[in-house]
């Protein structure tokens, strides 16, 4: 996959996810992707930033989700 594809496909899946985040009034957006394409970040946003299992959500649903789509991801981290 090219870098562009990646992109492509971490979108499709933060798509995918971000209908959950925003029913309980959050958002996420793509901050970039690194490490030779193997390290996203991402900005939790609205009610996702003070929430105490933001990174329960993080792991286990936008990670994971992320790499389904791009298996060679390696880890998603939060930015602020």
């Amino acid at each position: 996959m090219t870098s562009e594809e990646i992109k492509d496909s971490v979108e499709k899946a933060l798509d995918e996810i971000r209908p959950f985040l925003q029913s309980d009034g959050g958002d996420i957006r793509l901050v970039g992707i690194e490490n030779d394409n193997t390290l996203v970040k991402v900005q939790l946003e609205g009610a996702c930033v003070g929430c105490s299992v933001n990174q329960m959500t993080l792991k286990s649903g936008v990670e994971m989700t992320i790499k389904k789509h791009v298996p060679q991801i390696e880890k998603v981290i939060s930015v602020e």
